[in-house]
């Protein structure tokens, strides 16, 4: 069965302040026709003009209730939905005092943006590794009779979809270290941030509800795995300096011999030049320093 989407629409209502002036008037005026009546009731000694002016005070108090009992304030940003009988009528944005005929019920509803933290979920990435992540939403309502009439609690609909749509997202992604320079959660945390809010914004949006931004609050692996993570990030960080490391000795190498051969210091034949080429990996790329041995002697 499908749903019937309820669409936002003006509602018809009024300025409150010249009503509440003239709810006002009346009181006052309620009271001078008492004591009006009263007055004159005892300088005629006429119990049925006290009786008359009672009953007119009585009628003007009754008007000046009914316009204060539809009197409502609205503030910057926040709207009232009205209704007649659970039928939906429209929504007031207007801030300020406002007026609407008192059967007429007014459910006010905040349109201010919002910020939302998620729970932290331990969910699996998508090479299956379990890792712990959370999400800061910001959202506002952007159509109040979606929110109130089309989902029974907005707030709680809007917590809902994030886990479910953070669990999607996750699915499509590794924590890190992707294939052919695919995208991850740790290295490529905009394109996640998009695609989180393009995922909760279809979801969310039978609530009336605009998803300003999402990104990632909290991603970490799970304590289980942690650990063994960590070595394998030191063991990899370990083997890039290495790597790097031996392009450097590699160049010294290669520098060190083509100066001594164009300066004509020193003739070596095939056998002492990679002699000295290993001596000298040896020393550059040890992770101590070296123990140099003077040799007094012939260099054959």
């Amino acid at each position: 069965m499908s749903l019937n989407h309820t669409r936002e629409r003006p509602a018809s209502t009024q300025s409150g302040g010249g009503l509440l002036v003239l709810a006002l008037a009346l009181m006052i005026g309620a009271g001078a026709i008492m004591l009006r009546g009263i007055v004159t009731g005892s300088e005629t000694n006429d119990e049925f003009v006290v009786v008359a002016h009672v009953i007119a005070a009585s009628l003007v108090i009754l008007v000046a209730a009914f316009i204060f009992s539809g009197l409502f304030s609205l503030q910057p940003n926040e709207a009232a939905a009205i209704s007649l009988f659970s039928n939906y009528k429209g929504t007031d944005r207007r801030p300020g005092l406002r007026w609407v005929v008192p059967w007429y019920g007014r459910k006010k509803i905040s349109v201010r943006v919002r910020n939302d933290t998620s729970e932290t979920l331990k969910v699996n990435d998508k090479r299956g590794n379990p890792i712990e992540i959370a999400a800061v939403v910001v959202w506002r309502v952007v159509d109040t009779a979606q929110a109130l009439f089309d989902v029974e609690d907005f707030a709680e609909f809007l917590d809902i979809q994030v886990e479910t749509a953070l669990r999607e997202i996750t699915s499509h992604f590794a924590y890190d270290h992707g294939d052919d320079h695919e995208p991850t959660l740790r290295a490529d945390g905009d394109k996640v941030a998009d695609l989180l809010r393009e995922k909760l914004q279809e979801r969310v949006s039978v609530a009336g509800i605009e998803v300003d931004e999402a990104k990632l609050s909290h991603l970490a692996y799970a304590p289980e795995i942690a650990a063994a993570m960590l070595r394998r990030q030191q063991a990899e960080a370990v083997l890039a300096a290495r790597q790097k490391i031996v392009e450097g000795a590699v160049y010294m190498v290669e520098n060190a011999l083509q100066q001594l051969s164009d300066r004509a210091i020193v003739t070596l034949d095939d056998e002492r030049r990679a002699s000295m080429v290993s001596n000298l990996l040896v020393v550059l790329c040890s992770d101590r320093d070296a123990s140099p041995v003077v040799n007094a002697g012939s260099l054959y």
